[in-house]
Parts: C-alpha cells; sequence; structure tokens
C-alpha cells in the first residue's frame, strides 16, 4: 500500500515532538501501543481550554460552565459516532482502558455475577483484562476459565463452547494483542457467546486507533478502550455498554457533580447512565484533547484525498510487513507469534541478547521501542520467554523509520 512520502511528511508536522533529537540522533517512535504521540491540534484544545474556557461542568449557571458542559457533552456524542453507537448514554467516560474493565468488574460484576458464577478470559489478555477478574474471583467467589491458544499465539475458538457453561456470565476478550498484534475473530467470539445468552467485553485498546469499530455491529455488550492510544491525552477512557445493562448496574464511586438527582440524611438517588458513573470533577481538558483527536483523525482525508476507514491501517501494516522481512534478515532473531491477520506490531526476541539490552542501545540512537513482558506475563509464560522487544507503528512512521531500526538492530548484534 503506498501513499505519497509528501503527505506522510504533512502529517509527521503535525507531531511536534517528532522534530526532537535524542542522544544527538533524530527521534524515531515505535512505541505506539503504548501511547501515541499529540497532534498540534490535541495539545492546543487542551491548551485553550485551560488558558480560555475554564471552568467546571454540569453544574455552573455561569457562560464559561455553560460552555465547558458542552463542549465536553459534545465529545460524547463524537465518542458515539466513532464507534457507531446507539446513543450517547451508552458512552461513559473513564480514565483509560483499565478503569473501565474495573468498572465493569465492580458494578456489573458486583452485581450480576455470583459465587461458583465463570467468566471466560483468554491466555493472550493485558493484565488489564485479568487483574480485575481476579480481584472480583476473590470478593465473591466465582471461578476464572482460561480460552486457550494455538501453538502460533492465535485463539482456540474451537474450544470456546465446550468452555461454556449454564454458569458462564461473561466472556472478557482482548481484540488485538497488546503484544503480538494478533487481530482476534471477536464477531465470532460474540456469535458464540449469544448461542449461549452470554455477554461479551471487549478491549479495545489497540483496535481502536487499527481499524474501523463498530459496536453495533459486533453486538457486543461492553467495549472499552483509551484517548492516547488514538493521538488523544493521557488519563482519558471510554466504558460502551448496551443500554438496559448500564440501566441495571449500580454507580461504584459516591460523591458530588452530575451523579446523583437527590442526596438527603437518609438516601441518594442516582442520575441515569452515563453520569451516574462519573463523579466528582472529571478530566474535563482530556476529554477535549479527546475531541480533538477525533477530529483529527477526520481530517487526514484532506491530506490522503479521500477517507476511507481501511487506508491508513493498510499503510502501517506495509510498513510491518516490510519491517519483519528485514528483521528476519537479521540472524538470530526471532518474530514472536502469527503473521496474519495482524495490526501493526512485532515483538521479537534475539538468541542470547535481552531484550533490555536492545532496548537500551536502541535508544542511545535515537529509536524508542517498548521492551519487557508488556503487561502480558501469562502469554510470555506461553511461549517460554521472560520478555520480548516491541516495535509499533503508526501513520506518522515512514520507511525511513524502519531503516534506522534496522541499522541500529545491526549495531545490537555487532556490540553482542
Amino acid at each position: 500500500m503506498n501513499i505519497d512520502i509528501g503527505e506522510i511528511d504533512k502529517i509527521r508536522n503535525d507531531f511536534p515532538i517528532l522534530k526532537r533529537e535524542i542522544h544527538g540522533h533524530p527521534l524515531v517512535y515505535l512505541d505506539n501501543a503504548a501511547t501515541t504521540l499529540k497532534p498540534k491540534s490535541v495539545i492546543n484544545a487542551i491548551s485553550r481550554h485551560y488558558g480560555w474556557e475554564s471552568a467546571n461542568i454540569h453544574r455552573g449557571g455561569y457562560y464559561l460552565s455553560e460552555q465547558a458542559t458542552e463542549d465536553y457533552e459534545q465529545v460524547r456524542k463524537q465518542v458515539k459516532r466513532l464507534i457507531n453507537a446507539h446513543n450517547e448514554h451508552q458512552i461513559v467516560f473513564t480514565s483509560g482502558t483499565t478503569d473501565a474493565i474495573n468498572l465493569v468488574a465492580k458494578s456489573y460484576g458486583s452485581t450480576m455475577i455470583k459465587e461458583n458464577d465463570e467468566i471466560i478470559i483468554s491466555q493472550m489478555e493485558h493484565h488489564a483484562n485479568i487483574v480485575p477478574w481476579h480481584l472480583l474471583k476473590d470478593k465473591v467467589g466465582c471461578k476464572i476459565k482460561v480460552l486457550p491458544l494455538n501453538e502460533d499465539g492465535t485463539l482456540n475458538i474451537e474450544s470456546l463452547p465446550d468452555l461454556i457453561t449454564p454458569k458462564t456470565k461473561l466472556i472478557a476478550v482482548v481484540h488485538i494483542s497488546n503484544s503480538l498484534g494478533i487481530i482476534n475473530p471477536v464477531s465470532d467470539i460474540v456469535k458464540i457467546a449469544r448461542q449461549h445468552q452470554v455477554p461479551v467485553l471487549i478491549d479495545g485498546a489497540q483496535a481502536i486507533a487499527n481499524q474501523k469499530v463498530d459496536v453495533t455491529q459486533l453486538d457486543c455488550d461492553f467495549y472499552v478502550f483509551s484517548a492516547h492510544k488514538m493521538f488523544g491525552p493521557t488519563g482519558v477512557g471510554v466504558l460502551y455498554a448496551k443500554e438496559e445493562i448500564l440501566e441495571k448496574m449500580p454507580p461504584v464511586q459516591g460523591g458530588g457533580g452530575g451523579i446523583v438527582q437527590e442526596v438527603t440524611m437518609e438516601k441518594t438517588t442516582f442520575q441515569y447512565a452515563p453520569h451516574k458513573f462519573e463523579p466528582g470533577t472529571p478530566n474535563i481538558g482530556g476529554v477535549i484533547g479527546f475531541g480533538a483527536a477525533i477530529d483529527y483523525l477526520s481530517r487526514w482525508k484532506t491530506y490522503i484525498g479521500y477517507w476511507e476507514m481501511d487506508l491508513l491501517p493498510r499503510y502501517k501494516e506495509s510498513l510491518m510487513q516490510h519491517a519483519s522481512e528485514r528483521l528476519l534478515e537479521i540472524p538470530g532473531l526471532k518474530i514472536i507469534g502469527s503473521n496474519q491477520p495482524k495490526a501493526p506490531i512485532i515483538s521479537f526476541v534475539m538468541k542470547n541478547i535481552h531484550p533490555h539490552d536492545i532496548g537500551t542501545i536502541l535508544d542511545r540512537n535515537g529509536i524508542a521501542v517498548r521492551t519487557g513482558h508488556h503487561c502480558n506475563q501469562p502469554l510470555m509464560d506461553f511461549f517460554g520467554i521472560p520478555a520480548t522487544t516491541r516495535v509499533s507503528f503508526a501513520t506518522y512512521n515512514s520507511k525511513e523509520d524502519v531503516d534506522r531500526l534496522i541499522q541500529g538492530m545491526k549495531k545490537v548484534r555487532e556490540l553482542f
């Protein structure tokens, strides 16, 4: 998939940090699966809110408060359109994917899941989609069942029907692996779950920046993701849920703000979703910055000439394929996990060289990659390795970035 280099240069110019030098080298940023860089429009939107429109929301009767409230709630509508939810009341703002999963575990889990009930998760999950269910297990006495992996790291979907029993109350699965980039067949998982009336939560943290997400088409019960994976600020995330489920879920935090209808010394009555899940003063500037990130994604059509949701993801896929081919030319290097279908994420190991050493040497050459277990310790255990080096691409990355990575890896091999 070829996009004119001039178009990519226009995109790169939107990201001020790409003009930095690290240890005397131009920055090559290849840790996009952890967090993406922020364009000027997002930075400016946050700065404008705090510098020109700063006020609290949902409670002030004056102009600045009304303007901040309108801006904040407008982003809820943007998210609704982004993921094709039925209405904005299904969109709950959280501090991120982790917070959203914890909200489901504490609210839905604590009320709908009882002792000896079962939750199915996969061995591929990020710790954020494991630990909250362990905490729920310790609290209510439910059981965790594991959807296993095939030898290449893909999910063994064929085993899912046999794992489901009348006591299965939730399936929680990642859409795209943050370590391997493997794209899971979540539509098939939801279809299987529907046959048994089992709700499904999908961790979409990696998918939201790499492909079109349509929650109505997926028919999932919960979908969670973070703004910072899609050029937005950190500290902002989304819980999408079906409206009938949200109405049954109780708040998990008390406080002021827009969550209550009435408070007396005897009792509290709460607002309807989504507001009952957003106590206190939220990350107003962050949510407004998130809205700017969604706008920025839509404005890419002015760079490329037209907007197809799969065009820029295919460009990233071409970078990944180029990087995979070049990396595999290096003696002793092994890519972990299946290649197809895959998002632009590559994890690899090198014989007799620890990933942390690789990361340190690459950093000294201005190349930012992620090393470690990537909050995927059960997945690392499956492959019998302690850690990997991970590179992940965004649309501001270029073929030259890949070439710099390969040059850096050759230096690693020379040093060892």
